[in-house]
């Protein structure tokens, strides 16, 4: 009997109780509609708004080979939230996103026909590109985020050189065994994980490719970009640059 793909997606939640089940439903929907395997490994950090129980009502009601649990004892950074979600990866290809919104589930089909068709280690999704029949963007934003986010990925490009236009980005596509070698050389837990992971991929020589995406800002909650993340985003930057 063949092989069957099976998507693990890992879900790093705080405070995301409006948001969690909504994005899990919308989830199930793309996977079933698909026809493809799949599972949702939620990393809640000990949110005060009740999100772990509203995932454990999501468990109860998706049943437990679609909802896995694995929440911690507090809010450790993004990238130790991917660690320990990737230990309990039952999926031969694992897909990260946010939890609020920013990332629409619809997009996840074309992630998975990219990869099919050119068999790509990583797929990422981007905001600066646009291809026939997908328009990469962003809503929701004014004029001075948009910039901030432009800026940062124009020098990251000018510095890294990564070869991808959106390098701050974090709706990915990954086959489990590239993840697991890219993220066991990142050294970075917090904004600048995502970043490192694609300029680790690079110097690896993962075959990456692009897929637009509209990225929409949080429907529910406030965001977790403030100016600390931006001075974190600068210093790792050229700590990127000096060690890669």
């Amino acid at each position: 009997m063949a092989f069957k793909d099976k998507y693990s997606v890992i879900l790093p939640t705080y405070n995301e109780r409006q948001n969690l089940p909504v994005l899990v439903q919308m989830l199930s929907e793309v996977f079933t509609k698909e026809k493809l395997s799949w599972e949702v490994i939620i990393v809640d950090d000990a949110s005060p708004d009740g999100t772990l129980d509203r995932a454990k009502e999501l468990q109860k009601s998706f049943g437990s080979d679609h909802i896995v649990l694995k929440p911690r004892a507090g809010k450790l950074g993004l990238g130790t939230a991917y660690v320990h979600g990737l230990q309990f990866v039952t999926g031969n290809f694992v897909i990260i996103m946010d939890a609020d919104f920013s990332h629409h589930p619809k997009f996840i089909p074309e992630f998975i026909k990219i990869q099919k068709q050119t068999g790509a280690d990583i797929v990422t999704g981007t905001r600066y590109r646009s291809k026939p029949g997908l328009i990469g963007g962003v809503y929701g934003w004014d004029a001075k985020r948009k910039l901030t986010s432009q800026g940062a990925n124009i020098l990251a490009d000018f510095m890294l050189n990564p070869g991808v236009s959106d390098l701050t980005g974090s709706y990915r596509l990954y086959k489990k065994e590239a993840l697991v070698s890219v993220i066991s050389k990142t050294q970075s837990k917090g904004y600048t994980f995502q970043m490192e992971m694609m300029v680790r991929a690079k110097a690896m020589g993962l075959h990456v490719e692009e897929c637009p995406i509209t990225f929409v800002d949080r429907v529910y909650g406030e965001s977790k970009l403030g100016g600390e993340e931006i001075v974190e985003y600068l210093k790792g930057l050229l700590w990127l640059w000096w060690t890669v």
